[in-house]
């Protein structure tokens, strides 16, 4: 027994000694660009030997923590030359890495490990685009359109030409959280849908999650698009700019202290609306925007940034009817480095949408918009090599105003009329890890708590049985419900609140070094609610928070995926699928009037909705011709039922198409390099009809035709295709001082397809009927010219 007890102790000191002596030291570091200094999202650290890896976070940063020895490590990251290196892990190192842009063709090497990263890791449903290939890819007007590109990505679609937004696995466009350096951009689009508001020059990183989302975000259901900002060129001075057909752009950037700050400003304005002026005509449709940013490296542990963003489009016909709108952000971050496990950034984020609308032929202004104030504080503590952890808080405060009524001059017989404003605050808390549990097994899980009160100051209907929306059983119709009183609350007072759990889950499975199997879950609240009856965002819809009639969005969305690289990576296969379902979404009774509506709860039903599809994408990384083809095939639903055994519901309570369900979605995009001076691009996209409701038979009333109108969302626009082509000519591309240019050719929809936006029906003087098509773009030809000095 004395023996035992000594092999024992023997046996237990040897462990102690063994997990002793597997020491481990920790490498960290901010990677950047070694021409400008600019840091650097999703670099990705790969340790071959170990088949263990990282990537840098939004700042650039990353730690790697290891067993004491020497190893590989390779840099690498899309554009750039990877860099390899050997490191001795004897003691904590800080290593700050510098990569060369790569003038060569499509980084071969950056696209392998970033795809053997993206094997193991638990992530998915993500897409992340280069702006470098966004700029080569064909667009209409020859304008390079951030929104148009993730168009070509499988499960994003929109209404067609000239629609804002964009819908996400079935989703709709008010489901999509679209940040700009972390503040919200409430409408993404200029001209109403034409081009996007974000200008291609002062953008550095693009990342779209359309499931397995971060416990990070929130507040929308469908998807998030997390954009950055440029911090400026910290080492020189430096300009490029473009002039097209209807804009141009300019931006500037350089040091404000030699490597430790600097600046970056940019504009971009449309002109076309001056060659109108020109032909005596008094009409106009322009925009501007304007992008700044300071960055300033306090020390090696702190670091500071304010960025903005202000935009507007303007819309005037003859003065008789003007309509401006735009988004405005402000943000200042505060980077802390508290040591080489634990970073932290903390917010402070202002987001303003505004909208305008003067009718001078009725004699008043219409004025009214959303504004939050955001605070938020997050940790990343990279705890191990195999296991990192994310945490943090955040705490929104918004302000509606859905509308200020005013006269726009002395002679109006308006009278000022100020809708009630409303307020709300939403305070949230999340964690979340990322867990290597074995070499094949990756997990992603976490938690995050949302809270929403919508405050008072207001004045609440009172309605019988708490019913908003009434329902005639003879009729079987819904109408706008009548108050039997009213209830005012103080600011002090809650109208309604609520709060929901949202978990995440993400698992990766490694088959092998080249394909993997991932599932993942993710349950998203959606507390605002966009009051719209159009088939895509209009400047003139209105934000509406959650109360006691208007229930929070709740979704739900599981997907399972199957990846894998070919050919030593130079080709990579994604597939998925996904069902995603939503509590409470929007349903509207039959003549609902959106406008200046002071109780939208009397014309508003809570429905559900559900979404489910197949994702393909298949893509080619390397060599002189590149680009992906994406297949997706889905269908997107939505049901209001009756709240009674005795109420018919929406469409009979039926499930019916919603207006984003595109059964069909086809997208082909690709890029040859022919030699240095040319390269090529082209896009084809196919989908499916837009789903639409036409009349189906018509009646008299007092001699007018009046149709009639059967179940909702039964038919469909003809299908929707084109085909662009795109060809940049680089006349020096070997000069890499002083002044450089291109110039950019391209033809849109150069088949001359005229896709239906619309479909009208008229009664023609034989007192037959017709259907009209409305079209809005054929084939478009564009040059531009974009230089940099």
């Amino acid at each position: 027994m004395y023996l035992k007890k000594k092999i024992f102790l023997f046996l237990f000191f040897l462990q102690f000694a063994v997990s002793f002596s597997q020491e481990k030291f920790t490498l960290s570091g901010t990677i950047s660009d070694s021409s400008n200094n600019e840091t650097l999202i999703g670099v990705n650290i790969y340790v071959p030997e170990l088949k263990i890896g990282t990537t840098t976070n939004a700042y650039g940063f990353y730690s790697l923590t290891l067993p004491r020895g020497k190893y590989k490590f390779e840099f690498s990251y899309l554009g750039y030359q990877s860099v390899f290196e050997e490191i001795d892990f004897s003691e904590n190192l800080k290593k700050n890495i510098s990569l060369i842009a790569s003038s060569e063709q499509l980084d071969e090497v950056v696209i392998t490990e970033k795809s053997k990263t993206n094997i193991r890791k638990a992530e998915m449903s993500v897409n992340k685009l280069s702006i470098v290939n966004i700029k080569k890819m064909p667009v209409v007007l020859g304008e390079v359109d951030v929104l148009k590109s993730i168009l070509l990505l499988p499960g994003v679609t929109n209404a067609g030409e000239g629609a804002s937004g964009f819908n996400v696995r079935g989703g709709g466009a008010d489901q999509n959280l679209i940040l700009l350096d972390e503040a919200v951009i409430f409408n993404s689009s200029h001209v109403f849908g034409f081009f996007s508001v974000f200008n291609p020059d002062a953008i550095k990183d693009l990342k779209l999650y359309k499931g397995g989302i971060p416990a990070r975000f929130g507040g929308r259901g469908s998807s998030v698009l997390d954009i950055y900002q440029k911090d400026g060129n910290s080492k020189e001075f430096h300009m490029n700019g473009g002039i097209g057909l209807i804009s141009s752009r300019l931006l500037a950037e350089g040091p404000l202290v030699k490597d430790k700050g600097s600046f970056l400003i940019g504009g971009r304005a449309s002109y076309a609306h001056l060659f109108l002026k020109l032909a005596n005509n008094d009409n106009s449709a322009y925009f501007y925007d304007l992008n700044a940013k300071l960055s300033y490296k306090l020390d090696n542990k702190n670091s500071l940034f304010l960025s903005g963003y202000f935009g507007r489009d303007v819309f005037n016909l003859n003065g008789s009817f003007v309509n401006i709108y735009g988004n405005s952000t402000l943000n200042l971050r505060w980077n802390h480095l508290f040591n080489d496990k634990l970073f932290s950034n903390f917010s402070m984020i202002y987001s303003d949408y505004y909208y305008g609308l003067t009718l001078d032929f009725v004699g008043f202004q219409y004025d009214s918009g959303i504004k939050n104030y955001n605070l938020k504080y997050d940790f990343k503590n990279y705890i191990s090599d195999k296991l990192k952890l994310n945490f943090g808080a955040n705490a929104i405060y918004y302000d509606f105003n859905p509308g200020t009524i005013k006269p726009n001059s002395t002679e109006s017989g308006i009278n000022y009329r100020q809708l009630e404003q409303k307020f709300a605050f939403e305070p949230s808390l999340y964690v979340e890890a990322e867990h290597d549990v074995t070499s094949k097994i990756s997990l992603m899980y976490g938690l995050r708590y949302s809270m929403f009160y919508r405050l008072g100051q207001s004045t609440v209907n009172l309605y019988a049985n708490n019913q908003a929306v009434e329902y005639d059983p003879v009729l079987q119709v819904y109408k706008k419900g009548t108050p039997i009183g009213t209830q005012f609350f103080n600011r002090n007072k809650t109208l309604a609140s609520f709060d929901n759990f949202e978990p995440r889950f993400s698992v990766s499975y490694a088959l092998s070094d080249d394909q993997s199997v991932k599932a993942s879950y993710n349950r998203m609240t959606q507390y605002l609610q966009l009051i719209s009856n159009t088939s895509s965002p209009a400047p003139l819809d209105v934000w509406t928070p959650s109360d006691r009639y208007i229930k929070p969005q709740i979704v739900d969305q599981v997907a399972l995926g199957y990846f894998q690289n070919f050919k030593n990576d130079e080709y990579s296969l994604e597939v998925e699928t996904f069902y995603k379902t939503v509590k409470n979404r929007i349903d509207y009774i039959d003549g609902a009037d959106l406008i200046a509506n002071e109780a939208l709860e009397q014309i508003i039903l809570n429905g559900r909705l559900r979404s489910y599809g197949l994702e393909v994408m298949l893509k080619k990384n390397t060599g002189k011709f590149n680009g992906w083809l994406s297949y997706t095939l889905s269908r997107s639903e939505q049901q209001t039922p009756g709240r009674t055994a005795t109420e018919i519901g929406i469409n009979n309570s039926e499930w019916y198409k919603s207006a984003f369900d595109k059964l069909h979605n086809l997208a082909i995009t690709s890029a040859y390099d022919l030699n240095k001076k040319w390269s090529f691009g082209a896009n084809f996209t196919l989908q499916s009809g837009q789903p639409v409701t036409f009349p189906n038979g018509q009646y008299q009333y007092q001699d007018i035709t009046i149709p009639s109108y059967g179940l909702r969302n039964k038919e469909r626009l003809p299908v929707y295709h084109h085909l662009d082509i795109s060809a940049t000519y680089t006349p020096k591309p070997d000069k890499k001082k002083g002044w450089q240019g291109e110039w950019v050719f391209s033809v849109y929809n150069i088949y001359n397809r005229k896709n239906a936006a619309s479909i009208n029906f008229r009664q023609k003087e034989n007192g037959t009927n017709e259907a009209v098509r409305f079209s809005i773009f054929g084939i478009v030809p564009a040059v531009s010219y974009n230089f940099k000095f």
